[in-house]
């Protein structure tokens, strides 16, 4: 069994309300040499190890299901065990 990880995060383009509140929160803290936060999901996801063009199905399900492509950029690590 091997295990996908898929990368979700806000295109560069798009604000990130809640990195900027975190940035600001940090920097309060006293943590100054923080410039910039962006949020972003991680998804790990259990595959069979004997799947056919695996790379074009994970693309299809981040596209389908994982992703907003107007708003969100994607990638992934597939980590064999």
């Amino acid at each position: 069994m091997s295990k996908v990880k898929v990368y979700v995060n806000l295109k560069r383009t798009v604000l990130d309300p809640e990195g900027q509140t975190i940035c600001s929160s940090l920097r309060k803290l006293g943590y100054k040499f923080v410039k910039n936060v962006r949020v972003g999901k991680m998804f790990e996801i259990e595959i069979d190890d004997n799947v056919e063009d695996v790379n074009k199905q994970i693309e299809e399900f981040c596209k389908k299901l994982l992703v907003n492509p107007i708003i969100e950029d994607f990638s992934y690590i597939i980590e064999e065990d």
